[in-house]
């Protein structure tokens, strides 16, 4: 590896399109030690231009465990830092000593081009997934956790694809160092997509890579929705019953066939690009999805304010409240306190 990389390594899709996977296939690598999820930049009205607020850890913690999890030694970490760039730094130089530092997250999928300019000297991974098979896994995850019942998410997912899609464009011009996969080729040829990554890092292989096998996934939150990969073994796409209605399967091939459209067939590489067709959304159709989208962003904005700001008591109320709404009734009884119960989050 380079010195001119001094950044962190951020891995960043959608969610449900495979970034558990890639994250415990690229830490089977001795030389790369990525936190799962840690999320602080979500967490950005704890610092100001004054520096930290002095309980930004505890805040942190109570936001999704990720101290606890990734078993950080917070007496090792400052307690109070100039800015965002510098607590998240420390904490993943503590947790990956001298392999490459960074963080898996699909919360980032609409923020790149703000995480390049915060983190100078970054390298980005995206993976891409076929949108509809992205939507179609979240309907089969809200029985593992109650995260994917969360009002909005699916039309999140849909437009924020798009979203992700721009900030890669921009990382390009700005000639921020970005490799783009797919799942569906990483789960079909592992060895070639986890070489082409460790290309891509200026690492050799490992073919621990290109298998699950001995992984450590004690990072990964619990539940159901996560059952694949805390295998042994990359399981393939399998057929399954429809669980997407019609209103939502129109949508998102009216979508699909639009960005296909705008971007030559380039882009979304699946499902593969059908015939020219003129079913595409309206002009107040992307109109009124993209309004739908930015307000419920600023919910989640709002959410993580209030977590940086609020008092604890209040949140945990809030958190209460919240895991009771949506919780499945038939998922696992989930402890107030674990990130599985955390619907009210911007996972």
């Amino acid at each position: 590896m380079t010195d001119s990389f001094s950044g962190p390594l951020f891995v960043v899709g959608m969610w449900r399109s495979g970034t558990s996977l890639l994250y415990t296939l690229l830490n089977q690598h001795p030389q790369i030690a990525l936190m799962y999820e840690a999320d602080l930049p979500l967490l950005r009205p704890l610092f100001s231009r004054q520096g930290s607020k002095v309980d930004w850890l505890a805040r942190w913690e109570y936001w999704n465990s990720a101290l606890s999890r990734h078993h950080i030694q917070t007496s090792r970490i400052p307690a109070v830092v100039p800015d965002l760039a510098s607590g998240a730094t420390a904490v993943w130089k503590e947790y990956a000593g001298s392999a490459v530092m960074g963080e898996k997250s699909p919360d980032y999928f609409d923020c790149l081009p703000t995480l390049a300019r915060e983190f100078p000297g970054s390298r980005f991974i995206v993976i891409w997934r076929d949108v509809a098979d992205i939507c179609r896994s979240m309907v089969h995850a809200r029985a593992g956790a109650s995260f994917f019942s969360k009002p909005g998410l699916m039309h999140r997912a849909v437009i924020g694809s798009h979203k992700m899609k721009l900030g890669c464009s921009t990382l390009l011009q700005r000639k921020i160092p970005l490799h783009q996969i797919q799942y569906e080729e990483m789960i079909q040829d592992p060895v070639r997509v986890m070489t082409e990554i460790c290309n891509f890092l200026e690492l050799p292989f490992d073919p621990r890579m290109a298998s699950l096998q001995g992984a450590d996934r004690s990072s990964i939150y619990q539940g159901s929705h996560h059952d694949q990969v805390k295998g042994e073994k990359i399981l393939g796409v399998r057929e399954k019953k429809e669980v997407l209605s019609p209103r939502w399967k129109r949508k998102i091939q009216r979508y699909t066939s639009y960005w296909q459209e705008q971007y030559a067939g380039t882009w979304p590489r699946y499902p593969q690009p059908q015939a020219a067709t003129s079913d595409h959304p309206s002009s107040a159709e992307r109109f009124c999805d993209e309004m739908l989208y930015r307000g419920l962003r600023r919910v989640d904005r709002f959410t993580a304010w209030v977590y940086c700001y609020a008092p604890f008591h209040v949140l945990q109320k809030y958190r209460d409240f919240k895991s009771r709404r949506y919780r499945n009734p038939e998922a696992p009884h989930q402890p107030a306190l674990a990130p599985e119960s955390r619907v009210e989050t911007l996972r």
